[in-house]
């Protein structure tokens, strides 16, 4: 029997390297693995479905799921988790001191359906008692002008959403408090820039995201990986191999991560690092898999709805690939 030949874009991580060096395959597949930018990998394959394999932002995904039509299907594995208390950053003119001063203000986003905005909205909504539909949002390019939205969006009037100036910049508006704060996935120039005209509206968000996970049980998901639906549906042993093979190539980044012979991350005290994740979250704190990430999921897809991206009744199992959402690794 011939292997498949595919396609698979991803972010350099740690947690996918021993696939990308050929350390670990997918069973039946020769692969082309494409190291590419996330921004990259979620352009082309949603605008054009370039690639077989796939890196994807799980609130794209979740639109494109449920508008019915969805062009790929998912395997529970989760390359990019992020803690986003810390990135919330404020405008030192807003006089912006706590999460309920967000509400009636201006708020930046590159883009609404963005997976870390629906985070930063649902957190501040259950733990603060912020709604989503409380703010007015600005999008477009955080650093370089023209961003739009990468899927169209049909949301209910409550949510009041601009689009910012063809010339303007999100980093530069908040420092200049043309917007109160910004939701976004990446630090903004302007905080390193302009320290005394943008600032987190968490200091401390280390100790915050610790408490927010030990009361919660959260470590909010960013990305899933998915595969083209006619390929799957042509192969459909193909999503179990895949699942396979990214548990595996995980394990071999948790090795590493707990060698101390010679340390393999810049990181001086990466022991300590490594402790202290797992004192808070267990030896497996980037956990993989359907059943242990369920309640996230489920925060996730409310979230979603509530924010206007989707519709109610969405479950975790529709995400994924039926063959996935077991593993017969131990």
């Amino acid at each position: 029997m011939s292997r498949l030949r595919l396609t698979m874009a991803c972010w350099d991580y740690d947690r996918v390297a021993a696939l990308k060096s050929g350390e670990v395959a997918i069973d039946g597949v020769d692969l082309n693995f494409l190291a590419q930018p996330v921004e990259e990998t979620f352009f082309r394959m949603l605008r054009h479905h370039e690639f077989d394999i796939a890196e994807m932002s799980l609130s794209s995904y979740v639109v494109s799921l449920a508008r019915g039509d969805s062009p790929f299907i998912a395997v529970p594995v989760f390359p990019s988790r992020f803690f986003r208390h810390s990135c919330i950053f404020v405008s030192a003119a807003s006089g912006i001191e706590t999460p309920a001063d967000l509400a009636g203000r201006r708020i930046g986003v590159p883009e609404y359906q963005m997976t870390a905005p629906v985070w930063i909205r649902g957190i501040l909504a259950d733990e603060y008692g912020v709604a989503p539909d409380a703010m007015e949002y600005w999008t477009g390019g955080e650093e370089q002008p023209g961003r739009e939205e990468k899927l169209r969006l049909e949301l209910p009037e409550r949510f009041r959403l601009r689009a910012i100036g063809a010339e303007q910049t999100l980093a530069s508006m908040l420092a200049d408090g043309e917007i109160d704060a910004l939701f976004t996935a990446r630090t903004p120039s302007t905080f390193h820039t302009r320290p005394h005209h943008v600032r987190r509206l968490f200091p401390d968000y280390q100790a915050v995201e610790q408490d927010y996970y030990r009361r919660a049980g959260i470590f909010p998901i960013m990305h899933t990986v998915v595969i083209r639906r006619e390929v799957y549906l042509a192969n459909r042993w193909l999503a179990q191999s895949l699942y396979k093979a990214l548990q595996l190539a995980q394990r071999k980044a948790y090795e590493d991560l707990r060698q101390t012979a010679a340390l393999k991350t810049m990181l001086p005290w990466l022991p300590a690092h490594v402790e202290q994740a797992e004192s808070v979250m267990g030896r497996d704190w980037w956990p993989y898999g359907f059943a242990a990430n369920r309640h996230v999921l489920e925060t996730f897809l409310r979230y979603h709805h509530e924010q206007g991206l989707s519709p109610a009744g969405l479950r975790p199992e529709d995400l994924f690939a039926p063959e996935a959402l077991e593993s017969f690794l131990i």
